[in-house]
């Protein structure tokens, strides 16, 4: 579960660079001289950013982390959709991994 989120981060953050460079592209050829692009990949990156915070809580609070990892998966992909979908379905995998985990007693018999 931390592997797959931490590669999701970081093939987000590629993701959203790379929207951020067509953001900056479309600005530039724009009359107005914004683009709606930017700001939606700045907050792509801030969401792969928050899921590899939350896959290193994949060990200690599994729960936590797949939730936060879920969110940043779902929320990414709302923001810059199609650049996010390899990060976007491993964010989302890795969260409900996380999510439907259970945690092993100690000292069990079985």
């Amino acid at each position: 579960m931390f592997a797959m989120g931490l590669i999701a981060g970081i093939f987000g953050i590629i993701a959203s660079i790379l929207a951020m460079f067509i953001g900056g592209v479309d600005a530039a050829f724009s009359d107005s001289g914004t683009s709606q692009i930017t700001g939606l990949a700045i907050a792509a990156l801030l969401f792969s950013i928050l899921g590899i915070v939350g896959s290193a809580f994949a060990k200690s609070k599994p729960k936590l982390s797949g939730w936060i990892m879920l969110i940043s998966g779902i929320a990414g992909f709302i923001s810059i959709s199609l650049f996010y979908i390899l990060s976007g379905v491993l964010f989302i995998v890795a969260g409900f991994m996380g999510i439907l985990s259970k945690k092993k007693k100690i000292g069990s018999a079985v």
